[in-house]
């Protein structure tokens, strides 16, 4: 495993990743690795809107719909009238 050290890192962001991790249950050095995890996959797989759409939607509780189940039978559609 590599060890990285970060330097001069403002007081602020600090302490704004220290109440990050708290709110996740991290410590800060996992929170960091979570957060540097994710900023490299984002740029190797960029994600189209449908995806996004979908994982804000998942964020919130998601999205349960009532599909009706299938009888077998076709529809024919009249476009003549």
């Amino acid at each position: 495993m590599a060890v990285i050290t970060v330097r001069n890192l403002d007081d602020e962001v600090k302490q704004r990743l220290r109440v990050r991790a708290a709110r996740n249950g991290h410590s800060m050095e996992a929170e960091a690795r979570a957060i540097i995890v994710a900023a490299v996959a984002e740029e190797d797989e960029p994600k189209n809107i449908l995806m996004r759409l979908r994982e804000s939607a998942a964020e919130l509780g998601g999205v349960e719909l009532d599909i009706p189940p299938r009888d077998g039978t076709m529809r024919v559609v009249d476009f003549g009238e």
